[in-house]
């Protein structure tokens, strides 16, 4: 085990965390610590030092956003193999970065809203279950399955989604597929292209790009107060809008009930549809959840898409829609050709971690861990930034947009950000015309990152903007 015996004073200034991270920081500059090292676990070093383990954790955390060291889940912490030789009279203040500008910048703190945790990510379960997958259907899971996905797992999904969202429909009226953009794919087929498409602006611009790759003629409706512009969408051709109405992107505001019904109307009076994307429904952080629009709605207008990429993992890439009928009989009266998208092991194993309950532990778990994260984010931008800038759909979900209050635009705010290794994103790309972004801002994802990791990085925003 690497010997680590610092000399800590507990009457400084400089709290105990930075202390222990700074002199590993020296051991590791010096080389006495060498790269690919394993540091020794949270709970060895708190017992051998007599601290606490929060103060391990911080210090530990500190290292990793930094860059010093990584985390490999399930093995460790690891000191890291550096690509440039980094000068070892490096001295360190009692602030948490080097002072040495010339050091290479990496990126040390990406504020990326596509990013979950895949610290607390279940792996043993997981790996079990999948074990179980393979040897218990005896082959089975080898060969083709039925296009829609498999029907046990739409069973789980069809109960999680009335008890939580308010959806109601049955196994028949899920089609699982491999992601939000293929089941975008496979409803443009559906619904057909002779229909005009409203869609947000600002918007997720993936599903854009889908529907117009496919020749599907799109018009871009704006926002209000309380989502997508219902005067507006009235006043066009359109008789299909695609909606993000539980946390609208990228702004995040949540459709009032009152627009919702309005919606409704909208499509029953036009005959047409309403694609209700919930991509990230299950974090809000304030107030009650407003139910689905599919579960208000009576007459079959509503197309409800969801995913596990935020509340599971992004690579797993399993997504669904739940049709109203009149769409469930043309897809098995005429696209049933078209094989399922998703791995049959992949789709058993999450079956196994529903019906197990798995999933709603793990819910639970996170749902909680995100509302951590998002109250440092919050205090953190209050603590720093005051009044210079605000933040935009702060309730719910994983990311926020926050407006700065300075001279500079919004390449020029990425663009300094990067100089000290905090990547934040732009939110001009999500217009149909990037003119057409109003104040300066950018999006903030904070799934990824950790509590320490979110402070230090607003820290370094609101020096870097000179705010």
């Amino acid at each position: 085990m690497i010997e680590i015996t610092p000399v800590l004073d507990s009457r400084s200034n400089s709290p105990l965390y930075v202390q222990l991270a700074n002199y590993i920081k020296q051991e590791i500059l010096s080389g006495r610590i060498k790269p690919n090292e394993k540091l020794p676990s949270k709970r060895n070093l708190s017992r051998y030092l007599n601290l606490s383990l929060n103060t391990i954790q911080s210090a530990y955390e500190q290292l990793c956003a930094e860059g010093y060291v990584e985390s490999k889940p399930r093995k460790g912490i690891f000191v890291s193999t550096f690509n440039e030789e980094i000068p070892s009279n490096q001295i360190f203040s009692q602030k948490c970065e080097p002072e040495n500008e010339e050091l290479k910048v990496n990126i040390k703190y990406d504020f990326n809203s596509g990013k979950v945790d895949l610290e607390h990510f279940p792996y043993s379960i997981w790996r079990k279950l999948t074990i179980q997958s393979l040897y218990q259907d005896k082959g089975e899971l080898f060969y083709n399955g039925n296009p829609q996905g498999e029907l046990l797992l739409r069973e789980q999904i069809a109960k999680y989604l009335f008890a939580s969202r308010g959806v109601r429909c049955s196994a028949n009226q899920i089609i699982i597929g491999a992601g939000t953009q293929v089941l975008i794919g496979l409803l443009s087929l559906l619904i057909g292209k002779d229909h005009i498409y409203a869609l947000e602006n600002p918007g997720l611009h993936r599903t854009r790009t889908t529907l117009q790759d496919l020749g599907v003629h799109t018009i871009s409706t704006p926002l209000d107060e309380d989502g997508i512009n219902i005067n507006q969408l009235k006043n066009s051709a359109a008789s299909v809008v695609y909606v993000t109405p539980s946390h609208q992107f990228p702004y995040g505001m949540i459709m009032p009930i009152s627009r919702r019904m309005e919606l409704l109307k909208w499509a029953e009076g036009k005959n047409g549809y309403i694609i209700e994307d919930d991509y990230d429904g299950e974090y809000r952080f304030k107030g009650k959840p407003i139910p689905s629009l599919q579960g208000l709605d009576t007459k079959g207008n509503v197309v409800y898409l969801g995913t596990f990429s935020k509340s599971l993992i992004p690579s797993i890439r399993i997504s669904y829609m739940v049709l109203p009928s009149s769409l469930i009989k043309k897809y098995q009266e005429s696209f049933t050709v078209y094989k399922q998208t998703v791995s049959r092991l992949h789709q058993d194993t999450l079956y196994r971690f529903m019906n197990d309950g798995h999933w709603q532990s793990h819910l639970n778990k996170m749902r909680t861990l995100y509302r951590k994260k998002h109250s440092t984010l919050m205090v953190s931008i209050q603590n720093y930034f005051g009044e210079n800038a605000i933040v935009v759909g702060g309730n719910s979900g994983l990311h926020i947009v926050l407006e700065v209050k300075n001279s500079m635009k919004e390449d020029e705010l990425i663009s300094k950000a990067l100089n000290v290794g905090v990547k934040v994103y732009p939110i001009s790309i999500y217009y149909h015309c990037a003119k057409e972004s109003l104040s300066p801002g950018v999006i903030l994802g904070f799934g990824g990152l950790s509590e320490t990791e979110i402070d230090i990085g607003i820290r370094l925003l609101k020096e870097v903007w000179e705010l």
